[in-house]
């Protein structure tokens, strides 16, 4: 077993550079470690439920190696017409995804799963964000095809990246669309006590933040 240098201790259970990113401007201190799980070796079932069960499958395996570990577990998917589309492997795969969504709502279905094992702490969920699509030209498809951004991305786009010229409006969660729900995560940790804000002692944030922005003891707004 291996041992970790603090307790509790975060850990991301995934290899993701864009939750990598947003746990990162959250202020969280943490290290990725991804998991193992084989995504096709859990059975499809209700799109809810499913995105669930592969950020559980995700947390728990790493969990089991660090029990001690705070856990963070995750998976996204892109439906449409009660179809799932996954990431595109080709890009005709990539054309026929675009081609789907173009002037379409769709959801953005984001399972996450936080366990702590030693504390017999488990909690999933799964957020739903809706997102409307411009209506795409095929030249436009092209272009966005040939920056191969669409690669590696449910849905074949990237809401945070080149395929924001996309996307017209969304309703709820944009960091659930991007990968993960960064206010649901949060406050799940805060009220775990597993990072929180330190008002009483000092204008710093707990350790596992860095400073705010505005001091509520001398009422002055920090450089």
């Amino acid at each position: 077993m291996q041992k970790l240098s603090e307790n509790p201790f975060i850990i991301l259970a995934s290899k993701s550079p864009r939750r990598k990113y947003l746990l990162k401007q959250a202020g969280l201190s943490f290290t990725v470690i991804p998991s193992s799980v084989d995504e096709n070796s859990i059975p499809i079932s209700q799109p809810e439920i499913y995105v669930k069960t592969l950020a559980e499958a995700k947390a728990n395996d790493i969990s089991k190696k660090y029990p001690e570990s705070w856990v963070i577990g995750a998976d996204t998917i892109v439906l449409i017409d009660s179809i799932i589309l996954g990431k595109p492997f080709s890009r005709s795969e990539a054309r026929v995804m675009l081609k789907r969504l173009s002037g379409q709502i769709h959801k953005v279905l984001t399972g996450y799963s936080i366990c702590c094992m030693v504390r017999n702490r488990f909690f999933s969920e799964t957020i739903i964000t809706e997102v409307l699509f411009k209506n795409l030209t095929d030249d436009e498809i092209e272009w966005y095809i040939n920056t191969e951004e669409p690669f590696d991305k449910a849905g074949a786009y990237a809401i945070q990246g080149l395929g924001t010229f996309i996307v017209k409006s969304i309703k709820g969660s944009y960091t659930n669309v991007v990968g993960l729900p960064i206010c649901e995560v949060m406050e799940f940790l805060i009220k775990e006590g597993v990072t929180g804000l330190n008002l009483t002692t000092s204008p710093t944030m707990h350790h596992r933040f860095g400073p705010p922005l505005f001091d509520l003891k001398s009422q002055k707004m920090l450089k």
